[in-house]
């Protein structure tokens, strides 16, 4: 799966998550702008996102993820 595949997923899944329109959603957004959501709920969109791939992401790997690309291409090598 390539980061653009990781990040059309996480868009879809965090827009219906938290009630956004996915079209309005773009990689270089900050998640936490465009979402309106803090810390926890980034936590379980996480949580969703890696139930959703099968994957599992270290926290200490996204910690410091602030947008879609950045959380997309965390994801992606995961999924390498």
């Amino acid at each position: 799966m390539t980061q653009d595949d990781v990040l059309r997923r996480l868009l879809s899944l965090a827009a219906a998550r938290f009630g956004k329109d996915a079209a309005a959603l773009s990689g270089p957004d900050d998640f936490y702008q465009a979402l309106d959501i803090d810390s926890m709920e980034a936590l379980s969109l996480l949580t969703a996102l890696e139930t959703e791939l099968s994957v599992e992401v270290p926290d200490y790997e996204v910690q410091d993820c602030r947008t879609f690309d950045e959380l997309a291409a965390v994801i992606a090598r995961r999924l390498g």
